[in-house]
């Protein structure tokens, strides 16, 4: 029990530049609070006092603001930084030293009683601030989920999603070991292919705007050379 809290404490100075004492994390981090309160709630789930459970997580919802189903599976290190508004559901799988931020739906699309709806984080999954992971699908080990991102299909292993519908930004980084912790789900320096596409099409656009303007000066004075040749013809015709 002690050696798990100290990998936990551990954890959160590890993603949180913010944390200053033992003390602190301990007293004021709801994340912290709502994985204990879990598991509680889990170990009552599990041996048949399925209302003591969905009690305890609902006095976890209460203190903290963050809603896990008992039913849900956490590992080992899972931080949920901030916290306020997230909702994680009853079939869902979160592996070893994941982090979720505020405001994020672990949710399912399915409604049969029974089924696998919710989805699976792998080892090292961060999910951003406000994002929508949603369906019974796996989300590979080290993935980053954007902030605000609507994932509704299978992660690769490694890869970065973004935008709504979400989409892999990161398809090099597929399938690779992730080398270090991504904030909120967001790389430094990585582009978007989708905006750079966006805006080779517009430098195309402006570069044809720019020939057709060329092609039509060169028309006009191709047309002002002839009405000039026509007046001088005629002027030869009269004299």
């Amino acid at each position: 029990m002690f050696r798990q809290l100290r990998e936990e404490l551990a954890s959160v100075f590890e993603r949180d530049p913010a944390a200053r004492s033992s003390w602190e994390v301990l007293t004021c981090y709801p994340g912290l609070h709502a994985i204990w309160i879990h598991r509680v709630g889990h170990w009552f789930w599990t041996h048949g006092l399925q209302w003591l459970g969905r009690l305890t997580s609902h006095i976890g919802r209460w203190i903290t603001g963050i809603e896990i189903h008992p039913a849900a599976v956490i590992g080992r290190r899972v931080f949920i930084d901030h916290g306020m508004g997230v909702v994680i559901g009853e079939t869902a799988e979160i592996g070893d030293d994941c982090t979720i931020y505020q405001c994020v739906t672990l949710g399912g699309t399915s409604l049969y009683r029974g089924a696998k709806r919710h989805p699976t984080l792998g080892k090292g999954v961060v999910v951003g601030a406000g994002a929508k992971v949603l369906g019974g699908f796996i989300v590979g080990d080290g993935a980053n989920i954007g902030s605000n991102a609507v994932v509704v299909k299978e992660v690769p292993a490694g890869a970065t999603v973004v935008g709504v519908p979400g989409r892999i930004v990161d398809e090099a980084a597929a399938g690779q070991k992730k080398t270090r912790f991504s904030a909120y789900g967001v790389v430094p320096g990585q582009e978007d292919p989708y905006f750079k596409t966006l805006q080779s099409l517009v430098e195309h656009a402006q570069e044809l705007e720019q020939t057709v303007s060329a092609l039509t000066e060169k028309i006009r004075r191709m047309e002002q050379r002839l009405s000039e040749s026509s007046k001088t013809e005629q002027l030869r015709a009269i004299k």
